[in-house]
């Protein structure tokens, strides 16, 4: 089943942006299994997330690997965290089984996707 659908503005007003994760670490205080990411955006800096992703990726995998992320939601605490952008991905037939979307080429970080 589809969501409703939207209009061009509504797509232009999400902000996704490509980053490099450069640091992981485990989330103990997640309710579901999570590491804590930080992300390197370029410009925009360096932001913090956390994503249920332990099932797919090792802390070791995801150094140095390029992702495509929201970051114009506004913060969010999670436990003892404050996510600064939602990282993106493809849920598989287990919700638990997440794979990161990530260009096919390295690129600049903190390019648009549009």
């Amino acid at each position: 089943m589809t969501k409703p659908e939207i209009s061009w503005q509504d797509f232009e007003k999400i902000d996704i942006r490509v980053g490099t994760i450069i640091s992981v670490d485990n989330f103990e205080k997640a309710r579901n299994p999570s590491y804590q990411l930080e992300i390197d955006f370029g410009d925009l800096g360096i932001r913090k997330s956390s994503a249920q992703i332990t099932t797919l990726y090792s802390k070791e995998d995801l150094v140095g690997k390029q992702i495509l992320a929201v970051v114009n939601f506004p913060k969010k605490q999670i436990a003892n965290f404050f996510s600064e952008c939602l990282v993106l991905g493809v849920y598989g037939e287990n919700k638990s089984d997440v794979t990161l979307l990530s260009p096919s080429l390295p690129v600049k970080n903190g390019l648009e996707v549009g």
